[in-house]
């Protein structure tokens, strides 16, 4: 068990190891994304990172964890709701690292519960989840759209013959535009992501940005974990400029299977021209990303309307709670409260969706009674 974020970090080159003989890990289980969270989100005295190694000292699985804020004893993944995926690594080599993991968190959780939020469905968890010897739950969590990683071309081939045509129209428009994309090397990282969120703040200023893209703590983390990410293969900056000016970029975190565009910003101006951004971004990632051999090209969390025009898949995270046989009670109730909360937001969903389609009917108006 590492309890202490001094000596987390230094478990950077073995965690790298254990990352790249770990198929099923996304960029969020790198010890680069890990480790900045800890830094920038990490309470003191919370870290419970779980260890597994084989008697020469090479590790072989771990499972990043913290202990929750609240009334019940859990124990959650490092990365918070700024991490897409989380998952424990396990070495694919090693067919005891998912027994021997199950085993440590056993002794670790001891009566807490072992709650894994967002996990992506084949993850190395679910091996840990099918080792599991006490009681267990198994809910659904976020919803993720899927694209399959081929070229610009064939994504047209998913959507109706006329919405394709109109897409082809953006493209030539941002053709004429003259807009250049640069891929920024990794010593030129840090000041590309202050121009990003820059932009993302413009992007969304008056609309509603996501309060915590703004913070301080969020840059910090950013600057200190995509640098070395990028130069590990695990992100990609890349910036457009029109007239020598950078007008978006975009952040997209990659692993051996997939590339999932995580943050973007792009100037209003491009707004004001008509220029579609998203047709743009997904257009270089197709691209990029189909070159590189990737299988998908993941839109991550979100069920947004843009991202529904393209088909995709939809590939729902899991939520996976362990717990030992005496802490049995903690986990009814917790999962309980879980999907308590879910029925909540998915009612207020239904609710916001029943107004929207009543505020459009003829003669309803937005101030006039029932």
């Amino acid at each position: 068990m590492c309890r202490d974020g001094e000596e987390f970090g230094r478990l950077g080159e073995r965690w790298a190891s254990l990352y790249a003989r770990c198929s099923t890990a996304t960029p969020f289980q790198s010890h680069s994304w890990l480790h900045s969270w800890w830094v920038s989100y990490g309470r003191p005295g919370a870290l419970r990172v779980v260890l597994v190694r084989r008697r020469d000292g090479e590790l072989v699985a771990a499972a990043p964890l913290m202990r929750a804020h609240g009334p019940f004893p859990v124990l959650s993944p490092l990365g918070g709701a700024i991490t897409d995926f989380t998952d424990v690594l396990l070495d694919d080599a090693c067919p005891e690292a998912a027994p021997a993991l199950a085993a440590a968190l056993a002794r670790a959780a001891r009566g807490a519960v072992v709650d894994l939020r967002e996990v992506r469905p084949g993850a190395a968890a679910e091996r840990v989840f099918a080792r599991w010897r006490g009681p267990r739950r198994r809910l659904a969590d976020s919803l993720c759209l899927e694209l399959p990683a081929v070229p610009m071309d064939a994504l047209l081939e998913r959507i109706p013959s006329n919405k394709a045509q109109r897409v082809r129209a953006k493209l030539r428009k941002l053709d004429a535009l003259g807009i250049d994309e640069r891929v920024v090397p990794g010593e030129e990282v840090p000041a590309a992501l202050a121009r990003l969120l820059r932009l993302h703040q413009l992007q969304w200023q008056g609309r509603g940005v996501t309060v915590e893209h703004t913070s301080d703590r969020f840059a910090q983390h950013l600057a200190r974990a995509v640098r070395p990410m990028v130069e590990r293969g695990d992100a990609r900056v890349t910036e457009f400029r029109l007239a020598g000016d950078v007008v978006a970029a975009d952040l997209t975190l990659m692993s051996p299977r997939l590339a999932g565009g995580y943050l973007y910003g792009a100037d209003p101006e491009l707004r004001a021209r008509k220029i579609d951004v998203a047709t743009m971004l997904l257009r270089h990632g197709a691209r990029e990303t189909s070159a590189s051999g990737r299988a998908t090209l993941s839109m991550l969390r979100g069920n947004e309307p843009y991202k529904r025009h393209w088909r995709p898949e939809a590939v729902p995270n899991q939520r996976l709670m362990l717990a030992g046989r005496w802490a049995a009670p903690v986990l009814w109730l917790w999962a309980g409260a879980a999907d308590g909360r879910r029925w909540a937001a998915r009612q207020a969903r239904e609710r916001a969706w029943v107004g929207r389609v009543l505020s459009r009917l003829p003669g309803r108006t937005n101030g006039g009674g029932g």
